[in-house]
């Protein structure tokens, strides 16, 4: 397992408190547990199927919010172990799978952290499914909350490379990327209902991971505005790098590499002394 990209939230101040006061409640192994009760399950269904029995276990645990509104309260949990509706082999390759992502961003987050992602997605799909009056009679899926486990693996292990077919080599990212196209065409082709459950399974991952990708486009404008001035002082001669601490410039040291902080506002430069020694600067907007 390759070491993870971190892009873990030191601001989340509020998960930190939880975590302190509530990190003995957390469920350890919380992956292996789903897959396990998804095993069983998918045992028993196909055991009574190949001998030419009813299986009516799985329509017995799906969600359907019509019919826990008529006392079936257990379908709300039962959901998540509903299996993968396919055959043996790609019902393992995918309990596979689950498993090594769900583990790895346990062991990354911590047993709590990783309890409250699931947590979450669980809370807004259910939620979701009792709030749209069109589909309180549709079992609702597990396939979206499961899905946000794969983007969050993908965000931390990018490069991670799995073998499709146990012979194509392909990185995870990739594969990631092709999912939120999926996302995103099903959002903007589909239903309402379909927005609203696509946003409700996603809620954890835009919960965990809204701050880095804010940063992430703040900084690639940032890298843009920088290219544009470069190219406008093009052939007006050279651009003066100048360190907002020291005063130091690039006119007086031209073998001195300057560098911008991409957590201060505006385009502040500072010297190799000061690049990491130096209060961010920070533009508050008062509010009256």
């Amino acid at each position: 397992m390759p070491e993870p990209t971190v892009w873990l939230d030191t601001n989340m101040t509020l998960l930190d408190w939880l975590e302190r006061r509530l990190s003995p409640l957390a469920i350890p192994h919380l992956t292996l547990m789903l897959i396990i009760g998804q095993v069983v399950i998918y045992l028993v269904t196909q055991s009574q199927l190949m001998a030419g029995q009813p299986a009516p276990l799985l329509e017995n645990i799906a969600l359907i919010p019509s019919q826990v509104l008529n006392g079936e309260v257990w379908r709300v949990f039962t959901y998540l172990l509903d299996p993968p509706r396919t055959n043996p082999l790609f019902a393992f390759f995918f309990w596979y799978i689950f498993y090594l992502m769900g583990t790895a961003l346990e062991t990354t987050w911590g047993t709590f952290r990783f309890n409250v992602f699931m947590l979450v997605g669980f809370v807004a799909s259910v939620a979701a499914s009792f709030v749209l009056p069109d589909v309180r009679d549709v079992p609702a899926s597990n396939y979206f909350l499961y899905g946000s486990v794969f983007l969050a693996f993908a965000r931390f292990y990018p490069d991670f490379t799995l073998n499709l077919f146990l012979v194509l080599p392909i990185k995870i990212k990739w594969l990631a990327l092709i999912a939120w196209i999926i996302y995103a065409i099903n959002f903007v082709t589909g239903t309402n209902s379909e927005r609203v459950l696509i946003v409700a399974a996603l809620a954890n991952y835009f919960l965990f991971f809204w701050r880095d990708h804010l940063t992430r486009l703040k900084d690639h404008k940032r890298r843009l505005d920088y290219a544009a001035k470069m190219n406008a002082s093009a052939g007006k001669g050279r651009i003066v790098h100048t360190c907002a601490v020291c005063g130091l410039s690039s006119a007086d040291e031209p073998r001195t590499a300057f560098r911008y902080c991409s957590q201060c506002d505006g385009q502040r430069c500072y010297c190799p002394e000061h690049i990491r020694n130096h209060e961010h600067v920070v533009e508050r907007v008062n509010v009256e």
